[in-house]
């Protein structure tokens, strides 16, 4: 709340006991007005969240079938990663066969190069000039073909293991790569189409919770609709006040004054150095304008209260209260009945100065955000 000091006696005036008979009950037709008004805009939002949850109901089926889709597709990018492993294994098997021919190859390669080194500059053409006769020179010249021929397929074979392992590095990497990225698309999407799903099932349960409490609040204001018209039936049309719930009329209430919104529910107080937080809002207005009730109830408080000026605690049953501070006057007695949109006293001044009014509201009996229950602005 704004303040710390007092704060026991609040709770005491919260659960005190009436010290003035209560006044005669508002009129049974306002009352029974107001219950019908709000009964046909509940039932209005409940014919509005059918007709969500019925589109919702279509959405889902399509985000389920795409989710089972999209599970196939996760399959079959598993299907494909574990062929693309055994291409992997292949190809490392390749890779390794490629690597022992190359190897393999070295020592021939290497005796060649001997061989040429040795023979110097002039290379096989010495073995022509030795020739004695036209048969020697006959025979080396078919040497030094053979010779050739080999070395040329020796040096071929050795440049097709190189080219064939280098593409197979080449082929072993991208496939790699394919199937890291087809593994992940996978799985995104998956994740994905749950994720969808999940969030849409979400929605479908928000809208039946918000749908059977729209029920229940209906059940209650019935009960005290047809309370209501059993007092009017009665010869006198009098009895003792019809106790109307409170939380049927979340987001439908009025506003206690006209104003503009000077601080929130859960701001800190300053004037406090910061140490607490304010359990209402303050409504900055106009000093003298009506204050009025919110919704009917009993006054449990009327008087001073240190750090809230003048304050007024409206018991609106079921532990559920609200609060109207810093007034500069007060139109109600302790235990008087009041209905909604009675005039229980005038704007004040702040103790900041500037005129302004208090309001907290307490859903039983702790400290709400009274703006969520006011009509929006």
């Amino acid at each position: 709340m704004a303040v710390v000091v007092g704060a026991t006696v609040l709770t005491a005036a919260l659960a005190a006991p009436p010290t003035v008979a209560a006044q005669a009950p508002p009129p049974a037709e306002n009352q029974g007005s107001r219950i019908s008004d709000r009964i046909r805009a509940l039932q209005r939002e409940a014919d509005r969240l059918a007709g969500e949850a019925r589109t919702l109901v279509g959405d889902l089926r399509k985000l389920e079938i795409e989710r089972d889709l999209k599970a196939e597709q996760a399959k079959q990018a598993a299907t494909g990663a574990a062929a693309a492993q055994a291409s992997l294994r292949e190809t490392t098997d390749r890779l390794a066969g490629l690597e022992l021919q190359r190897l393999a190859q070295l020592p021939d390669m290497k005796q060649q190069l001997v061989d040429v080194y040795k023979r110097g500059r002039s290379g096989y053409a010495r073995m022509l000039f030795d020739a004695r006769d036209v048969r020697e020179f006959a025979r080396a010249a078919r040497a030094i073909g053979s010779l050739a021929t080999i070395t040329q397929k020796r040096m071929d074979d050795h440049r097709r293991t190189l080219d064939a392992l280098r593409k197979e590095r080449t082929a072993f990497a991208q496939r790699a790569r394919e199937l890291q990225s087809s593994d992940a698309a996978a799985r995104q999407a998956r994740v994905e189409a749950e994720r969808a799903v999940a969030a849409r099932t979400a929605r479908m349960a928000e809208i039946d919770s918000r749908r059977d409490l729209t029920a229940q609040y209906v059940g209650e204001l019935q009960v005290a609709y047809d309370k209501i018209q059993q007092q009017l039936a009665a010869s006198e049309g009098r009895g003792e006040a019809v106790t109307v719930p409170l939380l049927p009329f979340r987001g439908a209430l009025e506003w206690p004054t006209t104003g503009r919104l000077g601080s929130r529910f859960g701001q800190a107080e300053g004037r406090l150095g910061g140490s607490a937080v304010k359990n209402g809002v303050e409504i900055a207005s106009t000093e003298d304008l009506p204050v009025r009730a919110i919704h009917g109830g009993r006054v449990a408080y009327a008087d001073d209260f240190t750090g809230l000026g003048t304050l007024v605690i409206l018991d609106h049953g079921s532990n559920n209260y609200s609060l109207y501070g810093y007034l500069g006057s007060v139109a109600a007695q302790t235990g008087a009945t009041v209905e909604t949109g009675a005039e229980i006293g005038r704007v004040g001044a702040s103790p900041a100065g500037p005129p302004a009014l208090y309001f907290e509201l307490r859903i039983d009996g702790k400290p709400t955000d009274p703006v969520q229950w006011l009509k929006p602005r």
